[in-house]
């Protein structure tokens, strides 16, 4: 509702009419606005219900796009609210990406291409190792090529079993210098030195390699 407008003479004492505040304005000062990655979880089930680009797996409300959280809570609702929607690996989909970090059982791969294109999306997938023949399927910053076979628990997980699927570049883990497939391994063109990895088959024949 607009103010009254109170005038003297100098007019010194004019009052700036405020614009009528809408509901948007109000619940955005009341929201707490953070960023958010596909799947990630931004509240629990018991705080608050799923909403726009949100979903509920049924213990949490996880994100469905990259974004900015917003939390309503008057509502209690929690949205993700995005400009341009990244591109993001879905079940399926052939990605390249490198390696972050190896575990036990699997591999934590940063996603660079998504079927040849290229993402900065930032989302990580995981590979399990379990049940291998190889020992070591790739070290950490290997580049490597997996599939999507599915999101669960807020994660992509991938699969490497397919022969164009596995390491695509990486390096000597003693020097650092550049290898050389040697049958199903690789050796070190520097030191000599021969490494386990699950190598795809275009292994050094990537074009964005060269």
């Amino acid at each position: 509702m607009t103010e009254t407008v109170a005038l003297d003479d100098s007019c010194e004492n004019y009052v700036t009419p405020k614009p009528p505040e809408n509901n948007y304005n109000r619940r955005a000062r009341r929201a707490r606005v953070e960023q958010a990655i596909p799947g990630q979880k931004i509240a629990s089930i018991e705080e608050c219900e799923a909403g726009d680009n949100t979903f509920d797996d049924g213990d949490s409300v996880r994100s469905a796009v990259a974004g900015e959280v917003l939390r309503d809570r008057d509502s209690r609702t929690a949205a993700v609210s995005w400009t341009k929607r990244p591109l993001i690996a879905r079940a399926g989909d052939t990605v390249v990406g490198t390696v972050a970090a190896t575990m036990a059982f699997m591999i934590a791969v940063r996603i660079d291409y998504v079927n040849g294109v290229r993402t900065s999306a930032g989302v990580e997938c995981i590979c399990s190792t379990r049940n291998m023949r190889k020992r070591t399927l790739a070290l950490v910053g290997d580049v490597v090529a997996l599939k999507i076979m599915s999101l669960r628990n807020g994660a992509l997980h991938a699969t490497v079993s397919e022969p164009e699927l596995g390491v695509l570049f990486t390096k000597c883990r003693k020097c650092g210098q550049t290898v050389m497939q040697y049958r199903d391994a690789v050796k070190c063109k520097e030191c000599g030195w021969i490494d386990d990895r699950k190598l795809s088959s275009q292994f050094g024949k990537a074009a964005f390699m060269r």
